[in-house]
């Protein structure tokens, strides 16, 4: 337990020398669209044409240690077809995530409109999340001047606002070499608001530093009939004071069905996942899938903390 500690904190600290905190990663990335860009809404409309989709993950990343992060996000949006220019986007999210002594609690709302005469050839979509955020720490669990001497022997947690902004367009291709094909790709802050949290004790104050987080997706789908895919996508992330991060993918899903995916970042992490679309007959109307994202970091620490298990869970309806 106090190796795990000790590895943690030497991660914090470095976070915290480069003047930036990462907010939760996603393996399965292109399913959590709407929290990573509040512009955004689900593609289960543009696989599906299902304008309400739901979705619960549970992430567990460096199984090899005791109090390594634990990410569980639940998600909900609809999109409202209204037949004008201005189609309404509405949903929200709740994301708990846990990491050693320290955490964060968040429920948000969302509101976007997307601007388009027909959304199925394509549109730009603005939106913002607004929310309430409580960050906690377990106070007698930190060791930062030894293994012997705590910050303090009391919890404490802090409630702040937050707000998120984004914008997302997208295209559909009927010629070329891309026919049959739909672009996307959109830019978000998620976090608009810099924090400086400081937690007091009476043995002292532990201090963490949560700036913006500044995102960019990029990817398309390629169709090849019987709703079999390819889906080539990229996600960028840049936090002042850190390298920038690049994350790249495949997707290939089958018939409607099974899907096999792969990737990499350039933080020196590989990606693999898989799904399966569920119900009878796969009713795309109604239907269920289950996800699996896997990653295993090649840094400096990858050996040590091991690998990292993601299951996605999520459900949409149709019209």
């Amino acid at each position: 337990m106090k190796r795990n500690l000790l590895i943690i904190t030497v991660v914090v600290l470095l976070c915290d020398f480069s003047q930036a905190q990462h907010l939760p990663l996603f393996t399965q990335y292109r399913d959590q669209i709407g929290v990573i860009n509040p512009g955004a809404f689900s593609h289960d409309y543009l696989l599906y044409d299902n304008p309400l989709s739901m979705g619960l993950s549970f992430r567990r990343q460096w199984v090899q240690l005791e109090s390594a992060p634990i990410t569980q996000p639940l998600r909900g949006e609809y999109f409202y077809e209204s037949g004008g220019a201005v189609n309404p986007i509405f949903g929200g999210h709740i994301i708990n995530d846990q990491t050693g002594p320290t955490g964060f609690s968040g429920i948000y709302g969302k509101a976007a409109a997307l601007l388009s005469g027909d959304p199925f050839y394509g549109g730009l979509s603005v939106g913002f999340n607004f929310g309430l955020v409580q960050y906690r720490i377990n106070a007698s669990e930190i060791q930062l001047r030894d293994l012997g001497d705590p910050v303090g022997d009391t919890d404490q947690s802090l409630l702040y606002p937050d707000v998120g902004l984004g914008i997302y367009a997208y295209r559909y291709i009927d010629d070329g070499f891309l026919d049959d094909s739909h672009v996307y790709a959109g830019l978000s802050v998620p976090q608009v608001f810099g924090l400086d949290l400081e937690f007091m004790s009476e043995n002292g104050t532990f201090s963490t530093r949560r700036i913006q987080h500044y995102y960019a997706l990029l990817g398309l789908y390629k169709y090849f009939g019987d709703l079999a895919y390819l889906e080539p996508s990229l996600w960028l992330k840049y936090v002042p004071g850190a390298p920038v991060n690049l994350d790249f993918n495949l997707r290939y899903q089958m018939n409607g069905s099974f899907w096999l995916g792969a990737g990499g970042s350039t933080a020196g992490t590989i990606h693999l996942e898989t799904g399966l679309l569920l119900g009878e007959n796969y009713d795309l109307n109604n239907n269920f899938r289950i996800g699996y994202g896997f990653d295993y970091s090649f840094n400096t620490f990858g050996p040590a903390v091991g690998s990292t298990h993601e299951i996605n869970l999520s459900y949409s309806i149709g019209r």
